[in-house]
């Protein structure tokens, strides 16, 4: 696994896995219960929709843009033997610990290995102490422990140049993260904004801004904006770390998204623009108020004018 995966993860992605549109929700299940069926404990399960390994649909009758598992996607899983068991280890994510003991190396080598980008986490988790944990697939490390290509580096000396890279303090753990996370934002898109919105979650706010300039294009993005993971209440220095981990930092990281934006926004302008809104009919301008002086001398004839008839109606009974 190399360490520039995150364009390796986006184009494997780009290509839509979901089941037939137009599933009902009677022919389909939530996330909670299709867990339930497959006998899977729920961070397994959406780890596995994550990887692609159960597609899911969009909740077209909940409106919260949730997903949906198809009936016929559990009846797949479950004709074929033995693909349950199979799918739940292939989603077996694995911490520091018991990754090094699965390749048969330190934890310091298994951390180095990890910060060179060799290894590319899957998930993470902020514990108690507010420390990053990365987790691993097992599978992953399982294979490239398997590679004689890279046999040296399990057991010899870190090359000198990788060494430094280390002592500078090179780690691409959340780079490679980033890369994997987009990749499963991409595969749930069902509409080319909420593509272009997936790129644009793992931009600062100012970098979105200089690509997208028009306001509503802007504004309709955030509306596909998905959630970043949860991890404690907003403004916590748990979020905090995690808006970190999610926002893009080395420069040609920031650049490939940042052309990636261009790209994705563009295609989804031209499928359907942005929402502007109407502009409003001309009203007719209103007359000015009369000037209170000359009503007052408009006024006084039409005072001694009704004066003048009523003497007369007098005079004439």
């Amino acid at each position: 696994m190399s360490g520039n995966t995150i364009g390796h993860e986006i184009t494997a992605t780009t290509e839509q896995i979901g089941a037939p549109c137009g599933t009902s929700r009677d022919n389909s299940l939530t996330p909670g219960r299709a867990a339930r069926e497959l006998g899977l404990k729920r961070r397994d399960f959406d780890l596995a929709v994550r990887l692609g390994r159960i597609r899911t649909v969009p909740d077209e009758g909940g409106g919260g843009g949730g997903r949906r598992v198809a009936r016929d996607e559990i009846e797949r899983i479950r004709a074929e033997e033995g693909l349950t068991e199979a799918l739940r280890e292939s989603v077996r994510a694995v911490g520091t610990t018991e990754g090094a003991a699965l390749m048969g190396v330190t934890r310091a080598r298994f951390t180095r290995l990890a910060r060179l980008g060799l290894l590319v986490p899957v998930a993470f988790y902020v514990n108690r102490y507010r420390a990053v944990v990365w987790l691993y697939l097992a599978d992953d490390l399982r294979q490239f422990a398997a590679d004689e290509r890279i046999s040296a580096l399990l057991r010899g000396r870190t090359p000198e140049g990788l060494r430094d890279q280390l002592a500078e303090g090179l780690d691409l753990r959340p780079r490679n993260w980033r890369g994997r996370h987009l990749g499963f934002l991409l595969r749930q898109a069902d509409d080319p904004w909420a593509r272009a919105a997936a790129v644009a979650s793992l931009l600062d706010p100012v970098e979105v801004s200089e690509v997208v300039r028009d306001p509503y294009e802007r504004s309709h993005l955030n509306r596909f904006r998905p959630a970043p993971p949860a991890h404690g209440s907003p403004g916590s220095p748990a979020a905090q770390l995690v808006e970190e981990i999610m926002t893009a930092a080395d420069p040609d990281e920031i650049d490939w998204l940042r052309t990636d934006l261009a790209g994705a926004v563009e295609a989804a302008r031209g499928q359907r623009p942005a929402p502007r809104p109407v502009p409003r009919p001309a009203l007719r301008p209103v007359p000015p108020p009369p000037d209170r002086e000359s009503t007052r001398h408009e006024a006084e004839p039409t005072g001694r004018f009704r004066s003048l008839l009523g003497r007369l109606r007098r005079r004439a009974a």
